[in-house]
């Protein structure tokens, strides 16, 4: 693509899929029909306002063809004003987009560490006896399946997602998914009967905690979940839901920040950052919103969890989405913003649905938009879809892609609450950060406090997956051991000897069975060189080849990086490139050589790296190299 517009038209299905997100164009420069004599100014116009609606319109596009064409980015080009290289940039930066002709019917099978654990080669291998190599045309030439990266189904692995445009489009999750069960799905999508997604989540595979009676319950996030029935504003109220609104209302913002820092709660997305403190510089900054119109505050809801092995954030929002409506809500309350947004992951299309029906239903109940609970308060949520791309969930990042830019990090300074989402304060947390914020509220920050340990407050949601008996989602508090969380979810399966734990997903680190009996606080896995992360859990069992999965780790990474800074950029492909040596016995020199060069490479992503993504890409890396003679 170029700066200029090509000879390549839309079709009229692709010029339906954008106008049925931005409505018919209004003149000829918006890609309307031009009238004689129809001129406009030389300004800046409304493109600000327009581009913010890039994502969602190029979603429109794939959802309803199967692919976006040259024709159908010039068109995006004029409704929006913005220039074709960039709308190309933009659409290519996307795992989920497809810029090539293909088929409307696409499996996606799961084929990353947590599924490898479950047999997806085994999946994978019989797919291509059955419909032929990935990449390549079946039934019919009306379809294609594709390995992929994870899709953040890891307690019900193998996994895959089979997804077909149309008028109509669908989205259909399988887990567990078995070749046969891959292929029906497949071949009922091109017949036009892919079957819906069963609207329950299922908890016995999912919240195992949920059907484990005789174990004590501390269940906090995952109780509504367990009790089942808080998918209506009803049902959720009947469990305690807007409590927590209702007394922070009460509170006022200043009262309600005390309890949030009287709780100690730090993120839950791996950063470990204080709510508190990134609510209150917000908070701080509300006079200047009176003194200047053009200021605004936002909200907004990390909800792309793409590290592999995550996926509480996935089983909050399906099974308890009021939570999330709520803790937001509460957000906009102490922060003066009247926007959120949710920026949820592309892969979690029952996710889409449970919080888009959740946002309607608040509006219509009183619980969001204007004079909330008829206090006044003034507060909305939009939902903005990913679509596969890890980086963006690097909160920068994650600001550049609502915005219609390619989802690549800022640098900081300045921080996300002095300039964030369209360049104004933004607090941002993620899922399991907001769901706590109502029952800290409702019960006291100092009652929460108590729970866990001094440094680590509160109870924590770990994600187990890989080789253990029962996994899932499970909720203790923190500070409870790692052989204990194990011992939770029925100790270790496959061989039933294990040989390494995962923590903190593919940007965390391994550890081994010696180190069992670490507490699961910030603290305690700092001092051992490991990270809780985004509270990834994933066992390997002793048949499992480590240097595979170190190899697949590496993969992901030099697939997600985004490119913008060059020790990432050229970092994760050459760790890649020596750890692929080293597995096929070709070291350059010596294997000794070969390793010091991957830790001066992984020393120069830490230092020089933009964001996380660089600085952690060789962190599971070099804690496998530590602990285990690979390569000797």
């Amino acid at each position: 693509m170029d700066l200029h517009l090509t000879d390549a038209q839309a079709t009229a299905e692709e010029r339906a899929a954008v106008d049925s997100e931005l409505g018919a164009p209004e003149s000829g420069w918006q890609g309307g029909q031009r009238q004689s004599g129809e001129t406009r100014a030389a300004s800046n116009g409304d493109a600000p306002g327009r581009r913010h609606r890039l994502l969602p319109v190029l979603h429109a596009i794939h959802n309803g063809i199967g692919w976006i064409s040259p024709g159908a980015l010039n068109y995006v080009s004029l409704r929006l004003d913005v220039a074709p290289a960039e709308v190309y940039g933009v659409a290519s930066f996307y795992g989920m987009f497809s810029l090539q002709p293909r088929p409307p019917v696409v499996g996606h099978v799961c084929d990353d560490i947590a599924c490898v654990t479950r047999g997806s080669e085994k999946v994978c291998a019989e797919l291509e006896g059955k419909l032929g190599p990935a990449g390549s045309p079946c039934s019919g030439g009306r379809a294609i399946w594709l390995r992929s990266q994870c899709l953040g189904l890891c307690e019900r692995a193998p996994a895959a997602l089979v997804t077909s445009a149309g008028k109509k489009s669908q989205e259909r999750v399988l887990a567990h998914a078995s070749a046969d069960a891959v292929q029906s799905l497949i071949n009922n999508a091109v017949r036009g009967r892919l079957p819906a997604e069963p609207d329950v989540l299922n908890l016995q595979a999912s919240v195992p905690q949920a059907v484990q009676k005789s174990e004590p319950s501390p269940l906090r996030l995952l109780r509504r979940i367990a009790q089942g029935g808080a998918s209506t504003p009803e049902g959720y109220q009947r469990l305690g839901g807007y409590e927590g609104l209702r007394k922070a209302l009460a509170l006022g913002p200043e009262g309600t920040l005390r309890e949030l820092s009287a709780s100690k709660l730090l993120g839950r997305g791996g950063a470990a950052f204080p709510i508190a403190k990134k609510w209150e510089a917000l908070f701080l900054q509300r006079n200047a919103l009176q003194k200047n119109p053009d200021r605004k505050h936002y909200v907004i809801c990390n909800a792309d969890e793409s590290e592999p092995g995550t996926f509480k954030d996935r089983i909050l929002m399906e099974g308890d989405p009021f939570a999330v409506v709520e803790g937001m809500t509460i957000g906009g309350f102490v922060t003066g913003a009247p926007q959120g947004y949710v920026y949820l992951r592309g892969e979690y299309p029952l996710a889409a649905k449970r919080m888009q029906e959740a946002i309607q239903s608040a509006k219509e109940s009183g619980l969001l938009g204007d004079n909330i609970l008829g206090s006044g308060l003034q507060f909305d949520i939009e939902i903005r879809r990913g679509a596969g791309a890890y980086i963006c969930g690097e909160e920068t990042a994650l600001f550049n892609s609502i915005e219609g830019y390619r989802g690549e990090p800022r640098n900081k300074p300045p921080f996300p609450t002095q300039s964030g989402l369209f360049r104004q304060p933004t607090a941002i947390n993620n899922v399991e950060t907001l769901v706590n914020v109502p029952g800290i509220i409702r019960e006291g920050g100092a009652a929460y406090a108590k729970l866990g340990t001094n440094n680590s407050a509160g109870t924590r949601l770990f994600c187990l997956s890989g080789h253990v008996a029962r996994p899932g989602v499970y909720e203790v508090a923190m500070g409870t051991t790692l052989s204990r969380l194990i011992d939770l979810a029925g100790g270790v399966a496959g061989s039933v000897r294990l040989q390494a734990v995962l923590l903190g997903g593919a940007a965390g680190t391994f550890v081994g069975p010696q180190e069992l009996d670490t507490a699961l606080t910030f603290e305690a896995t700092r001092a051992i060189g490991a990270t809780l992360g985004s509270g990834v859990v994933m066992l390997f069992d002793d048949t499992v080849d480590l240097r595979q999965i170190l190899l697949r780790i590496a993969s992901f990474f030099r697939h997600e990086t985004c490119g913008q800074c060059v020790p990432c950029r050229v970092g994760v492909v050459r760790q890649q490139e020596a750890l692929q040596r080293l597995v096929d016995a070709e070291p350059l020199g010596s294997s000794t050589q070969e390793i010091a060069l991957l830790r001066e490479m992984a020393q120069a992503m830490r230092d020089a790296s933009i964001c996380g993504l660089g600085q952690t890409a060789a962190s599971a890396l070099e804690s496998a190299l530590q602990r285990w003679s690979l390569f000797s």
